[in-house]
């Protein structure tokens, strides 16, 4: 019963909680504001907004090559059709319940393509790792080019610099103690934790060694680039945030990343993430979410009509394939 109950508090809680924000900026809004802002979703210039999708759909793309990089040295060579079908269920999948989307694709590479399921979700794991750091490269980029301007706003806010810098080497130091605990505690709990930790950094410089690393690592770099393009572009389709610089947009970006993470597809959060970042360099309320909404919407949107015409064409495109093998063996 337990169990179930959290089950349930997992799967419903982010989408209540987006649904809350969704609610609490719509009451928090004057009828004045919020018409202003439909006005700039509805009137947004199809040119950028596709222009977005496209860029979009070339990160997936990319996303669905690079998979096979890790997938080769094992032995197994799924089709490309069958990664990007695959990855954009684990997408539409993760709207509706977090992190679901990665089981649903090393799943789905079992059923399609016959990879283990152990061996396809380890390469799903080494993806998110090696994303994660290029997350931190992205950040430490963001808060070099715009130091003095986050820090003026902290201290606006009543956290100087020195309270800064204080709770940064103390989550340093209880980081540290709490690998040293991990690393030297003969715990079953913690060698278990110690076991998972090896194994994500076996995952992550078996990269270095694979012969494709440095296509690897260029489409990496591409599905980066990619990220923060579609979310320049879009930049154009309201008047305001047309003035924002590379950097500025940058801080933007983090702030909409990690709002993506804490709710489903970031629904309800990523809006005010983004509206609270650009308020940062002068944009108003109304500017600041009106482009949230365009981004969130528009790459929701691709989303669920992709994800949804790869879980109905999947079962089609590998029996096709496989039929087509088994004339040529």
């Amino acid at each position: 019963m337990k169990k179930n109950l959290l089950k349930a508090l997992k799967t419903l809680g982010p989408i209540a909680f987006g649904l809350f924000l969704v609610w609490y900026t719509y009451t928090n809004t004057s009828p004045e504001d919020r018409h202003l802002i439909y006005s700039y979703i509805v009137t947004a210039d199809p040119f950028w907004v596709s222009l977005s999708l496209i860029i979009g759909a070339l990160s997936h793309l990319s996303r669905a090559i690079r998979w096979n990089f890790l997938l080769r040295p094992m032995g197994y060579h799924p089709t490309l059709k069958s990664n990007i079908l695959v990855i954009l269920m684990g997408y539409f999948a993760n709207l509706g319940i977090p992190r679901s989307g990665e089981i649903l694709r090393a799943t789905a590479l079992s059923t399609y393509e016959k990879v283990p399921f152990q061996k396809g979700f380890g390469t799903i794991i080494t993806e998110r790792i090696i994303d994660l750091i290029m997350l931190f490269l992205i950040i430490g980029f963001a808060l070099v080019l715009q130091t003095d301007v986050l820090l003026n706003f902290f201290e606006e806010k009543g956290v100087s610099w020195i309270k800064i810098i204080v709770i940064i080497m103390l989550l340093t130091l209880l980081g540290g103690a709490a690998l040293w605990l991990v690393f030297n505690s003969k715990y079953l709990f913690f060698v278990k934790i110690k076991d998972a930790i090896g194994d994500l950094f076996t995952g992550v410089f078996s990269v270095f060694k694979m012969e494709q690393k440095w296509a690897f690592m260029g489409h990496t770099l591409f599905i980066w680039a990619a990220y923060i393009g579609m979310f320049w572009v879009v930049k154009y389709t309201v008047p305001e945030t047309i003035t924002l610089d590379f950097s500025q947009l940058l801080v933007a970006f983090v702030a909409g990343t990690f709002a993506m993470s804490a709710t489903n597809g970031g629904i309800g959060l990523y809006p005010i993430a983004i509206q609270k970042s650009v308020a940062i360099f002068g944009i108003s309320a109304v500017a600041g979410n009106a482009l949230g909404w365009i981004m969130w919407i528009s790459q929701t949107l691709l989303i669920v009509i992709l994800g949804g015409i790869s879980f109905l064409i999947i079962p089609f495109v590998s029996a096709k394939d496989n039929l087509k093998n088994r004339r040529h063996d």
